[in-house]
């Protein structure tokens, strides 16, 4: 397609917030993807171009938390290892998806998934103890491998199902759910932009100055909740909820 600089004005600054607000409370896919698809890049070269540039602002934010000591390293590398897993698989059926069956998804997966963000918004409120031996693997294999083949499956909202399940069944803080959903999602992000590249799906670019966004807005966002803690997180969370309340009926209507 043809890039005009009206393609960059919609999908970098837009880049930027969502890396801001993925790097927080997760959900920043909910902004970036439909950037993508708003500035006319054909919907297999938006997931895959969105891919990219969030994969390296995901980056910056994992190298941050894990700096800051708020990542628990052992079962965050089995959540991250079958998160690679499950978003590889989940990215090769999106792109064996034709883009109206892509479509279809999308307006099945993004209800369901505001229903779950909406039934869970007091999530991180009240303190857990945290989950150890052999329970805490188990169960942090299962978070990688389902939600990480939902980001390469379809994408927005990983980020925030992963600080959820991790503050849920974990028992982990929201400051540390934040930083291990930022090494699974890593994860996943490569595993699924694996997929794209060899499919050819990836406008590059577009895609490297967006990711040059989605690292500033990455970088941000991870010192101000390390910063801050809970109290700001919360909230994000919660405006996440609130962007995909929006999107869904946005998309009912068109």
């Amino acid at each position: 397609m043809e890039l005009t600089w009206q393609t960059f004005a919609v999908v970098c600054p837009l880049v930027f917030l969502g890396g801001f607000m993925d790097a927080v409370a997760g959900g920043g896919g909910i902004i970036t993807l439909p950037a993508y698809m708003f500035a006319g890049v054909p919907i297999h070269m938006a997931y895959g171009t969105n891919k990219f540039g969030n994969s390296f602002g995901t980056a910056i934010a994992t190298f941050n938390y894990g700096r800051g000591g708020f990542i628990r390293w052992r079962p965050g590398f089995v959540c991250a290892a079958m998160s690679l897993i499950g978003s590889w698989l989940g990215a090769r059926l999106v792109v064996a998806l034709s883009a109206r069956t892509l479509q279809y998804c999308t307006t099945i997966l993004l209800p369901a998934a505001a229903v779950f963000m909406i039934l869970n918004r007091n999530i991180g409120k009240e303190e857990k103890e945290e989950q150890t031996g052999q329970s805490l693997y188990v169960r942090s294999a299962l978070i990688g491998l389902i939600i990480g083949g939902y980001d390469g499956f379809f994408g927005p909202g990983t980020g925030t199902f992963m600080v959820m399940a991790f503050t849920s069944f974990l028992g982990y803080s929201l400051i540390c759910a934040s930083g291990n959903a930022k090494l699974v999602n890593l994860a996943s992000n490569i595993g699924s932009l694996i997929a794209y590249i060899y499919h050819g799906d990836v406008l590059f670019l577009l895609g490297i100055p967006a990711a040059i966004c989605s690292i500033l807005g990455n970088y941000i966002g991870t010192k101000i909740a390390i910063k801050i803690g809970g109290k700001f997180i919360r909230p994000v969370l919660l405006t996440a909820m609130g962007l995909l309340v929006v999107k869904l009926i946005f998309d009912t209507l068109s």
